[in-house]
């Protein structure tokens, strides 16, 4: 049976060899591929796996890919969660496979990324102006024709800066008009008036097609329900006063897009209440993060504290350190740090230790600052910590935790490693 390219691509990291660019990895791992390591099914803690690792909970990846499959499936959504969370095709596929419509990235090397692993349809969530890379997707989209792609437009000049690059290409590049979250908010147009002279741009042109409109509410300013729904709703009347201006003209469908990971439990309100247009609604959601979740940053802002009925993510990464330096009686040091840790958000937390194959909480134990290479542990009277222990470390923001490894065990709750996600940053 042959298989598709994207499948292939897939298959061919197993064939990788393990070497020194893998961290955390057994050192007699050496020269053999990814997936004869995988068939070993080797103990993380117990079968040559040095610290600091990082690793990922097969079953709670398994568990968030499904909550937010049946939470789109609930709520009418399509979904195309942000890759740039993970940049792993692995889990792209695993995404695809559990009812994404197709993957959100932000630069145009991500976009490669998931090109070179069969992913047919990508929503760039930024003004693409860079030429080059213009022309590349241009050529992307002559050469498949189940290649779908959409991004932003938010200024005249971007879309005079497409057009131009553009001109001589077959398949007119689609794209949606980003409406800003509010005044100080990041990219998008700021006003109504603006959206229209963007419009109107793109209808200019022959390169380029308006095919919906988008937007981030992650961005509203001093963020609350009341705010973030007015956001949305504005974005939502948008879509519907283009439409009335008859700006969709000769397609099969208008996106109207929105969602990042604090707020889509709003964005299923309003999406929920869109008025029947001249054409069937694309309703895009793009949260990224729940693939992973986090213990910290995205534990707090998650929808699903407001709406615990739904379900609840679970956190899927936990970084594995060693104690190295026991100083005092309220200091300890472990062996991981700013190059194996997220600490852009918050710093890394305490949970367990693991000592002679036993493993309990963390009790007394304290994050306190991340040297390069160092974990600044306070440690109370109560602390039962010594030289040599493992600390297991949750982490705040995944974003910047799956860019750090570009080889991250996946492991079962007794710790058997049954698989290894490979990332492309």
């Amino acid at each position: 049976m042959t298989l598709d390219p994207g499948t292939e691509a897939l298959a061919r990291l197993a064939a990788e060899r393990v070497d020194h660019r893998f961290k955390g990895l057994p050192p007699d791992a050496e020269g053999r591929t990814v997936g004869e390591l995988a068939a070993q099914r080797r103990n993380l803690f117990s079968d040559g796996f040095a610290t600091p690792v990082l690793a990922l909970s097969a079953e709670r990846l398994e568990h968030n890919l499904a909550l937010m499959e049946t939470y789109t499936e609930r709520h009418g959504l399509a979904f195309a969660p942000h890759g740039k969370t993970s940049m792993a095709p692995q889990l792209f596929r695993r995404q695809i496979e559990h009812g994404a419509w197709g993957i959100t990235l932000a630069v145009p090397h991500q976009v490669r990324v998931a090109r070179a692993f069969g992913t047919r349809r990508v929503f760039l969530a930024n003004e693409l102006v860079d030429a080059p890379a213009l022309r590349w997707i241009a050529g992307e989209l002559e050469r498949d024709e189940d290649f779908r792609f959409l991004c932003y437009v938010d200024s005249v000049r971007g879309v005079e800066l497409m057009d131009a690059a553009l001109r001589g290409a077959g398949r007119p590049v689609d794209v949606v008009v980003e409406l800003a979250a509010g005044k100080g908010a990041r990219t998008g147009v700021r006003t109504e008036a603006e959206s229209t002279a963007v419009a109107d741009a793109v209808a200019g042109t022959e390169t380029l097609r308006l095919v919906g409109v988008a937007g981030y509410e992650g961005e509203v300013p001093e963020a609350d329900p009341e705010r973030v729904h007015a956001y949305l709703r504005r974005l939502v009347a948008l879509a519907v006063g283009f439409d009335k201006a008859g700006r969709f003209a000769d397609l099969t469908e208008i996106v109207v897009s929105a969602g990042g990971s604090a707020w889509f439990d709003a964005v299923a309100d309003v999406f929920a209440g869109i008025p029947e247009l001249s054409l069937p609604v694309l309703k895009l959601l793009r949260s990224g993060a729940y693939v992973s979740h986090d213990d910290g940053r995205y534990r707090e802002i998650t929808p699903f504290n407001r709406v615990p009925e739904e379900g609840a993510l679970e956190p899927a990464f936990r970084l594995w350190a060693q104690i190295v330096s026991r100083p005092s009686p309220e200091q300890a040091f472990a062996n991981a740090g700013k190059r194996d840790a997220a600490y852009d958000l918050h710093l890394p937390f305490a949970q367990v230790i693991r000592r002679d194959g036993t493993e309990r909480p963390a009790t007394g134990v304290e994050v306190t600052g991340l040297s390069d290479q160092h974990t600044w542990l306070r440690t109370a009277p109560e602390a039962d910590l010594e030289v040599g222990d493992w600390v297991g470390l949750g982490l705040s923001h995944p974003c910047t935790s799956f860019d750090k490894w570009q080889l991250i065990p996946v492991a079962e709750a007794d710790g058997t490693v049954v698989d290894y996600i490979r990332t492309f940053f």
